[in-house]
């Protein structure tokens, strides 16, 4: 299978490409095709750009330009769908893109004004930033860094996993425990915070799995594996409504690969099976 390369940048390329990826968006949903059948594809370079209410160059995808557009409506061969189910029907590497531009609008679209002084920000060439006239503040696309803690224990010599459910899952759908990094706090105090403030339990040897992207709306989600060190579980009134543990040959529902979380129960759970 063919390995999409993606080259970032921030002012467009020279020599432009005749066909470029361009992910535009209407009140935050991708634009896909109409036809359900058919999937995003490379596009003449300006057959959107002059509708667009703000543009952005983001790099090469395979060699050719992406843009970042944002519509003031929908073209009618073309149909807005949801960022998420959006990028789950794509390939890793235009899913990541696609995440790209939704942050990159999202950023553009809340730092039109300096949170300073108010006035109106312009673009600055060579860098992602917009830059008050006034103060000469700037703004740059920002970062929410979240754990996400998969806590395991051997009960009886068996491996066991802790997953939870929040109110916002889908039903049946249960996972590893996340919350966001706070103010003065390091990643490994916030696994052990995230855990005893969710479910009440204690954790050790903390081990770092991976990060994603997280566009919605501006999320790095850094995974971690933990290993119960004490406690019962005692889930959190109105952000846990269940949490269980659970042996690795009877999982519930759990999140798809799209999701780090889908990737970090798997593999744990295989690493654990396999001793």
């Amino acid at each position: 299978m063919h390995t999409m390369h993606f080259e970032p940048a921030i002012d467009p390329l020279q020599p432009p490409t005749a066909l470029g990826w361009h992910f535009s968006f209407v009140q935050g949903q991708l634009l896909l095709p109409q036809d359900e059948s058919l999937t995003m594809a490379p596009s003449a370079a300006q057959v959107w750009a002059d509708l667009a209410e703000s543009r952005h160059f983001l790099g090469r995808l395979d060699g050719l330009d992406c843009w970042a557009l944002k519509l003031p409506q929908a073209p009618t061969e073309l149909r807005a769908v949801p960022l998420r189910a959006a990028m789950m029907q794509m390939p890793a590497a235009l899913s990541g893109v696609a995440g790209r531009a939704a942050q990159v609008l999202e950023w553009d679209r809340t730092h039109r004004f300096c949170g300073v002084c108010g006035t109106a920000t312009e673009l600055q060439p060579g860098e992602r930033a917009r830059r008050c006239p006034a103060c000469g503040h700037s703004a740059y696309p920002r970062l929410s860094p979240a754990m996400m803690a998969l806590v395991w224990r051997r009960d009886r010599g068996q491996p066991e996993l802790l997953l939870a459910r929040a109110p916002h899952f889908v039903a049946g759908m249960f996972s590893a425990l996340a919350g966001f990094v706070e103010a003065g706090e390091s990643l490994e105090d916030c696994v052990k915070r995230e855990v005893a403030e969710e479910v009440g339990l204690q954790v050790k040897n903390l081990r770092y799995y991976g990060s994603q992207s997280w566009p919605f709306p501006n999320s790095l989600m850094l995974a971690f594996t933990a290993e119960w060190a004490g406690g019962e579980i005692v889930p959190q009134p109105g952000e846990i409504e269940e949490a269980h543990w659970y042996p690795l040959d009877a999982l519930p529902k759990i999140p798809p690969r799209f999701s780090i979380s889908g990737h970090l129960i798997r593999d744990t759970a295989a690493e654990l099976a396999a001793g």
